[in-house]
């Protein structure tokens, strides 16, 4: 490939021939984090918008939103297709019946609308709701975007996501037998977890026919809990951009080679964000990763030994 991974940009404009952008919603989900189901706190690095984009209205019906969203990048990106983005905290969260209403109010939006991505976590993923998203695939792209976060068990218990690893693996594999097109989000480096750990993340996404993954680093936001165990010393981040670019760059080389790479980096406003400071920089790491692998002539899956 010319370019050393694969791109989501360029996996889209093969796919559908056009500049295709995701339009992300709030659809007014929660969390079991957060409604007391399993705690009422969230996780350890999520703050109370739940990842919410900056330009959402959240107050306004899901096709206001829609609407709102794709003038935008029309306008700033020249877009042409769109993918409607249910982003904010948990999307499956709901009643089938309700999920079915909340995701074809978004496909019916507007005419260039091709898709939805729809985020969640790994335990909210229930035969229906597969059986859902197969449904709608059969007329339109879906993407399911699983919060995997880390296939260590004891960073899952640090970060408060009250799921297992076996959780996310079965949620994996039962989306990929209905042939959905699954994006797993990853933090490397989570808490104390050393690179060999962090790689072999991708190697088990890989293995196990992940379509895609966005790729995270540990940030701070102001009034999280994260935010006081750093203050207090107790948790560290990739304060240096480049170091955790040198991880990105491994983690890539062990990745199976066709895999879609959505992201290489976390993103948070300078007004909400207490550390790294360069997480206000959301190019900073995929100008610093391309930098490095071309430098070093490696590519994404150079390393990669399994066959599948």
């Amino acid at each position: 490939m010319s370019f050393p991974y694969r791109k989501a940009s360029s996996y889209f404009r093969e796919k559908f021939g056009a500049r295709v952008y995701r339009v992300a919603v709030d659809a007014g989900f929660t969390c079991p984090n957060r409604d007391g189901t399993l705690a009422r706190s969230g996780c350890i690095f999520c703050d109370e918008e739940g990842s919410r984009a900056t330009y959402v209205n959240p107050h306004v019906s899901i096709k206001e939103q829609v609407l709102d969203g794709i003038e935008k990048l029309k306008r700033s990106y020249k877009a042409e297709k769109f993918i409607v983005y249910f982003q904010s905290y948990s999307n499956t969260y709901a009643s089938v019946d309700k999920l079915h209403k909340i995701y074809h109010e978004g496909l019916s939006a507007h005419p260039d609308i091709i898709g939805i991505s729809v985020s969640t976590r790994p335990d909210l993923l229930g035969e229906e709701v597969l059986d859902l998203l197969a449904e709608i695939r059969n007329n339109y792209f879906v993407m399911l975007e699983i919060g995997v976060q880390s296939f260590n068990y004891r960073s899952l218990i640090k970060s408060r996501r009250f799921h297992t690893v076996a959780d996310t693996i079965d949620a994996i594999l039962r989306a990929k037998k209905r042939n959905l097109n699954v994006v797993a989000h990853i933090i490397l480096g989570l808490f104390d977890e050393i690179e060999p750990e962090a790689i072999d993340g991708g190697r088990i996404l890989s293995v196990m026919g992940v379509d895609g993954v966005k790729i995270h680093h540990l940030y701070v936001i102001k009034g999280t809990d994260l935010e006081i165990l750093y203050k207090r010393g107790r948790i560290k981040v990739y304060e240096n951009p480049e170091d955790f670019a040198r991880l990105v760059v491994r983690f890539l080389e062990n990745l199976r080679p066709d895999m879609v790479i959505h992201r290489v980096q976390g993103f948070a406003s300078t007004e909400r964000l207490v550390a790294p400071l360069w997480s206000s920089d959301k190019h900073i790491i995929a100008r610093l990763v391309e930098s490095i692998m071309k430098e070093k002539g490696t590519y994404q899956g150079k390393l990669y030994r399994y066959r599948v």
